[in-house]
């Protein structure tokens, strides 16, 4: 099947900066595309970025612009969130997400998750 692992989440202060990273086995890494997602207590799973495989293509969700970007290491398979100007509204937990339509909501393969805190 394959396997999404994700890590790098963990307790900032607002403003501050975390990198999280998706390591990719099996089928999940012959997918379109990857990308992250989040929930927050009480919210429904939003779409936050994505990045194909092949071209490097992006798309991002608004609230995040201009502070999150995604980008992608094709060898070693794996994708990564840098987020900065962190927020308390950042709070979630995040989850990376294998397919073809992920702007869309819609994921073949979902990692565990890791739980980004931001202080105020």
């Amino acid at each position: 099947q394959g396997q999404l692992v994700e890590s790098g989440g963990g307790l900032v202060q607002a403003g501050g900066s975390l990198r999280l990273s998706c390591a990719a086995s099996g089928r999940t890494s012959s997918s379109y595309a990857m990308g992250w997602f989040r929930q927050a207590p009480g919210k429904e799973r939003e779409f936050v970025a994505a990045i194909t495989w092949r071209s490097g293509i992006t798309d991002y969700v608004d609230s995040i612009k201009g502070r999150f970007t995604i980008s992608r290491d094709n060898a070693k398979k794996t994708v990564y969130l840098q987020m900065n100007s962190l927020k308390p509204e950042d709070t979630a937990v995040y989850y990376c997400a294998a397919g073809s339509s992920l702007v869309s909501g819609v994921a073949d393969y979902w990692g565990q998750g890791t739980q980004v805190t931001v202080s105020s």
